[in-house]
Order: structure tokens, then sequence, then C-alpha cells
């Protein structure tokens, strides 16, 4: 029986040529997100799966695809549409692309922070709404960086990379994080441990890049954002649920906070109607990994996974199935 293996959506060409190469290739080709019935039908039968960020693979898409599947390949590092216990109970094995997406993400955390600390989206939407404006020595104002601490929420490989962005334009770097890090990246990036609370309390510009799960749903609500200075500013481009949107909406509103930079959203597509409303934030629509150069990278790391599993070899980057 041939191998059969299906993609839930688009990719650049270099995933789908290592993918060819082990077997019948089939792939959702529409722009449009697929339903979850189409979904369903495009994974019956397959042996491996390549599946995005809008595609949910629970029970239901595993009892659709069937016993024969082996692997689902995620081509994101994040992997929170993916049930792995559900999975691995099933003898699937999951894999996702962390590291070639680091840098691309990183770079976009620290635009943000440049954007909402120098009110850069506000400005572009002056000139493009053709509004009057004239250069003043007190108009649109922002707050400069240099000297002032960043905080960051998860201190891993696109966390570390910021940092040494940040610290390249003359931040002070303060994280918190399940553990410290190595002194030695620590004594690089002059970087101080703190708890969350403290964290928040002394930060001027606070970045999230944890992964998502039930533990982070709403890391940042009304509590957080009151512990925040009513100077500070909040970055996201880890996920959207890690905030509650309604909480970010009220202390972007009532001033708890003063601004905040958001690559990803809790309703994604949808955004809250009253971020849209606010000229204190700053939102682009997740293109944390969006350079050709990473795209491509994560399909063909996705797909070494998928063709590495099918030939009976270990994946390079599988996912952790969580403790029973």
């Amino acid at each position: 029986m041939s191998v059969r293996i299906a993609v839930t959506g688009r990719i650049p060409d270099a995933g789908f040529e290592l993918l060819h190469e082990a077997g019948e290739v089939v792939a959702w080709e529409s722009l449009a997100v697929p339903t979850v019935d189409e979904v369903h039908a495009l994974v019956k039968g397959a042996h491996a799966v390549l599946t995005l960020l809008t595609t949910k693979v629970d029970d239901a898409f595993l009892d659709a695809a069937g016993p024969q599947l082996k692997v689902v390949a995620n081509v994101a590092v994040g992997y929170n549409n993916i049930d792995v216990a559900a999975c691995a109970r099933r003898g699937v094995i999951c894999t996702n692309t962390p590291g070639v997406l680091t840098e691309a993400t990183a770079d976009i955390a620290m635009a943000l922070v440049l954007m909402s600390t120098r009110r850069l989206g506000e400005g572009e939407r002056v000139i493009r709404g053709q509004q009057p404006w004239q250069w003043g020595m007190f108009y649109m104002l922002g707050s400069g960086i240099q000297g002032r601490q960043l905080g960051i929420i998860g201190m891993g490989d696109i966390g570390t990379a910021l940092a040494r962005r940040a610290k390249a334009f003359g931040m002070t770097i303060a994280y918190s994080n399940r553990n410290p890090v190595s002194p030695p990246v620590e004594a690089e990036l002059g970087a101080e441990f703190m708890s969350q609370v403290e964290l928040l309390a002394s930060s001027d510009v606070v970045s999230l890049n944890c992964p998502y799960s039930t533990a982070t749903h709403h890391l940042m609500s009304v509590d957080q954002f009151r512990t925040m200075r009513s100077t500070a500013f909040l970055v996201n481009t880890a996920r959207g649920p890690i905030v509650d949107e309604a909480a970010l909406v009220e202390a972007l509103r009532t001033g708890q906070i003063a601004g905040a930079g958001l690559d990803v959203f809790e309703q994604e597509p949808t955004v809250h109607p009253g971020l849209l409303e606010r000229d204190n934030a700053v939102l682009i629509p997740h293109l944390g990994s969006a350079t050709r150069e990473t795209r491509a990278a994560m399909a063909s790391l996705a797909a070494r996974n998928a063709v590495n599993v099918l030939g009976g070899i270990a994946p390079l980057t599988p996912i952790p199935v969580p403790a029973a």
C-alpha cells in the first residue's frame, strides 16, 4: 500500500519537494481555511499529516484519519492546536518546528517594542489618513527605551534572541521563567531573574514569549495590568489567549498601562473591537515568522520530521508527551 501524506494548508514548495519523495501527497490548495469536515475528509487514510495552526488535532481528527496514521507534523513551534496526549494514546508521534523561526519572531517582537513606545502605528495612520499635522516640540511624543527595563516572560530561544536585540538598543533585561537560564547567558545579557510579580511591577516594557497552555491562559489579566506601571507597555508575539483582551482594553482605556503591541489575538483572526478603537494599541496580523526564508525552513523541517517517522527514523524535533 502506498504511503499517503496529507497537508492541511498551503506551504512553501521546499516542504512539498521532500514529501513527494516519500509518498502520495494530497493538500488543501485554497487560501481559505478548511472547515473541520473538510480537514477530516482530507486526512482520511493518511499515514502522515502536516498541520497548520488552524488545524485542530483531537480525537475526532484521529478517528477521521484512521489507525494507520503515524505522525502529525505541525508547521509551527507552538502546538496548542494539537491534543498531544490523545495522539500518544494512539501511537501517533507529534512534531513541531522550533529554532528555525527564532530570529524572525524576535525581530517582530523588537519591532513592536519600538512601534508601541514611539507611536509609529499612530503616526502612520495620521499620514495615510491625510490628517493635518505639523512638526513641533511636543507633537506625538513617545517614550525612549535606552536605559529602560525590558521584562521577558518566557526566556526560551525567542525570549533570549529578543533580549540580545533589546540590549543592543540600550535596554536592561529582566526575565521570569520556570527556571533561571544558564549563568553564561545571564552574564552575556546582564539579565536579572525575577518573579513574575516583581517583573511586572518594575518593567517599562513587558514581552510575552512563553508557550500557551492551560497554565498560561489569561496569564495577563486584570490583576497583572494593575501591577504594571502606568507608563509601561505590553508586547505579545506568543499566543493570543495568554492575554485577557477585555482586561487589556480596559487597561489601555483607563491608562493603567501606556500601550500595547500585539501580533497575536485571543480569538484570532477576530480582534477585540475595543482594541481597534485604541490608538495606543499597535496591531499586526500574526507576522512573527512571516519571512520567505523562515516559512520555507518551517515547511522543510516539518516535512523532514514526517519523512523520518515514515521511514522508521526518529524525528528531528518531537513534541514531548505530557505526563499522565
